[in-house]
C-alpha cells in the first residue's frame, strides 16, 4: 500500500483492518527517534543505525529505504511470522520500498491511494495545523512526483470517500485470497479427496 502524504491512508487502513481478520499491519523497524507517545514495537520498532545496517548486510529485510536521512524497513521476520501464522500481511510503503517487494514477490498485491484533487490534499495537509508552510510545500512536491508512478500499482482507489475507500480496499484483499496461487494448496487437498478416476 502507498500514499502521498495526507492522502487518508492511515484512517483507511485502520477501517480496513477493524472489519477483515486474517490480516495483520506490518510494524517496520526505523532508526528515527520515536514521536510523543509510539512505543516501540506498536508503531515501529525503534533501532540504532548500526543495529539495522548489520540486519541490511545479514540481508534480514523484505524491503529496506532511506528517507529523510532516516532508515525504515521491513523485516524478514514480520513477513516470516504472518505466514507462519497463516494470515496476511499490509506493508505501508513508499515507492522505493514497493518496487523492492514487487520484484522479490511477484505475486503481491499492490495498492496505490489518490485525493481526488490537488486542491483536497492541499486542504487535507492545512488543515492538520501541524506543519510549516515550508513543509506543506515539500509535501506537495512529493505527492506529485508519487502520484505521476500509480500506474505501477495493480490497484488504484481514489479517497474520496473514507468508508467507501476501506470498502474497496476490504474487497481487493478479499478478491486476492480467490487467486489459484493463494488456494492452492487447499485446492490440490481437495483434489486429494476425488476417487481415482480415468479423465474424460
Amino acid at each position: 500500500m502507498s500514499a502521498p502524504s495526507g492522502t487518508g491512508k492511515s484512517t483507511i487502513l485502520a477501517r480496513m483492518l477493524a472489519g477483515l481478520a486474517g490480516i495483520r499491519f506490518s510494524v517496520s523497524h526505523t532508526t528515527r527517534p520515536p514521536r510523543e507517545g509510539e512505543r516501540d514495537g506498536v508503531q515501529y520498532h525503534f533501532a540504532d543505525r548500526n543495529s539495522f545496517e548489520e540486519m541490511v548486510r545479514r540481508e534480514r529485510f523484505l524491503e529496506w529505504a532511506e528517507v529523510h536521512g532516516n532508515l525504515y524497513g521491513t523485516s524478514l521476520a514480520e513477513y516470516e511470522r504472518a505466514r507462519s501464522d497463516g494470515v496476511d500481511l499490509l506493508l505501508d510503503l513508499d515507492l522505493q520500498g514497493a518496487r523492492q517487494v514487487r520484484r522479490s514477490h511477484p505475486d503481491a498485491v499492490s495498492v496505490f491511494i489518490l485525493p481526488p484533487s490537488y486542491a483536497d490534499l492541499e486542504g487535507r495537509l492545512r488543515g492538520r495545523g501541524a506543519d510549516s508552510e515550508a513543509a506543506i510545500r515539500r509535501r506537495l512536491g512529493r505527492a506529485l512526483a508519487e502520484a505521476r508512478h500509480f500506474d505501477e500499482y495493480d490497484h488504484v482507489l481514489i479517497n474520496e470517500d473514507l468508508d467507501a475507500c476501506a470498502e474497496q480496499l476490504r474487497c481487493i484483499v478479499l478478491a486476492a485470497r480467490t487467486r489459484a496461487g493463494y488456494v492452492s494448496r487447499r485446492a490440490r487437498a481437495i483434489l486429494d479427496t476425488f476417487p481415482e478416476t480415468e479423465e474424460v
